[in-house]
């Protein structure tokens, strides 16, 4: 099996699934228990949130653990958008943002607030000039994503974090998502005040994630109840997905900064061989993240593609997993510029450290044969 769509999720590493069920059989207490287990748990807990914040450069009670990326950018979004609408009710983000942020801006609008979606350029970057004369008095939070999930597009976040530090009224939230672990991300000082990062983009498992809160950002709870995770999300912790996103975490900062070169090679072999190959398209600019690779193949729909790839059990994908069911062109590229021809006939290899310089000549291979037959069978 070669599997190239890591961006839609990794393989679970054995070590967090063990870290996941060695905690859940031993350390099982409730952490809010005032008993010598719930205290025991509950130290681990803490243990866990001061081992993610030395990893990330930022305080203990910075680090919020949540179930994902869905959460995170809701509870970021939202948080802010509740808290501070007595301060004004604008939003900035851009037209490539993930649906859990894109919907979320258009739930507020049905509230009153009012969202200004930036464009993006031909390689699916914002002006962060633009982002600038965007800002109004009334402004409350700028959400920018760091890596775009289906091309691989990065965007200014430190030339945004700049501008966000002139302007102390507003926050800005980071969606890491794609970004931890292959594009380095810096917290402290940098002008971001939230970021969202999520368990299963890391060889971690579904379900797990954290929020990076900033101590000067209030935001809103999206749940209340037992006022966990200092009362910005109530509900007994997860404490073995927490411990294993941890160890997740901590294994793929390990692996960015000495395995950072290997995926690079990869995709740079990728983008060289897609380039040249006949009938097929790049969109990913070139200088995007190393593990996200766009192509689009006109006049082949991309679920033949899929298919004819699957049946030698190469895995690859065709939007972001969380659209790749609608059945519309891609939102994204179309912001970018391109016409429906590649629009609606777009492919993602997304890679990971554990994949190899032959899954990346088999799969070149297996494409090039592929695109080649079904032209072959209309004639």
């Amino acid at each position: 099996m070669i599997y190239l769509d890591n961006s839609a999720t990794t393989k679970p590493h054995p070590s967090v699934l063990e870290s996941f069920q060695q905690v859940s059989s031993t350390y099982f207490a409730n952490p809010s228990s005032i008993h010598q287990l719930g205290g025991t748990t509950e130290t681990l807990l803490l243990a866990a949130k001061k081992q993610a914040a030395d990893i990330l450069g930022i305080g203990v009670d910075e680090v919020i653990f949540t179930s994902g990326g869905t959460e995170g950018n809701n509870t970021a979004i939202k948080g802010i958008a509740l808290e501070h609408q007595g301060r004004g009710k604008h939003i900035i983000t851009s037209s490539i943002e993930h649906p859990s942020i894109y919907e979320a801006c258009q739930s507020l609008e049905t509230l009153g607030f009012e969202v200004t979606y930036l464009p993006v350029d031909g390689n699916g970057v914002v002006s962060a000039a633009e982002l600038e004369k965007a800002i109004r008095n009334d402004t409350i939070l700028i959400s920018i994503m760091h890596v775009n999930n289906e091309t691989g597009s990065i965007q200014p976040i430190e030339k945004i974090g700049s501008i966000a530090k002139r302007y102390p009224k507003l926050f800005f939230h980071v969606d890491a998502v794609q970004s931890i672990g292959k594009v380095l991300v810096q917290l402290k000082d940098s002008g971001i005040d939230i970021c969202t990062f999520s368990g299963h983009k890391i060889h971690g498992l579904k379900g797990t994630g954290m929020l990076y809160v900033n101590n000067r950002t209030k935001l809103f709870p999206l749940l209340h109840g037992g006022n966990q995770e200092y009362s910005l999300r109530s509900g007994t912790e997860n404490l073995a997905g927490s411990v294993s996103f941890v160890k997740a975490l901590r294994m793929i900062k390990e692996r960015e900064k000495h395995d950072i070169n290997h995926l690079l090679s990869m995709k740079s072999y990728l983008y060289d061989a897609l380039k040249a190959m006949d009938g097929v398209e790049v969109n990913t600019p070139e200088h995007g993240a190393a593990h996200i690779i766009n192509m689009s193949v006109p006049g082949i729909k991309p679920e033949v593609i899929i298919h004819m790839l699957g049946e030698q059990e190469i895995y690859i994908s065709t939007k972001s997993a969380c659209s790749s069911k609608l059945k519309d062109e891609s939102k994204v590229l179309a912001a970018c510029g391109f016409g429906r021809n590649r629009t609606t006939t777009a492919l993602r290899v997304s890679l990971s450290y554990d994949n190899t310089m032959e899954e990346m000549k088999i799969f070149v291979q297996a494409l090039s044969k592929a695109i080649k037959q079904f032209k072959e069978a209309m004639e």
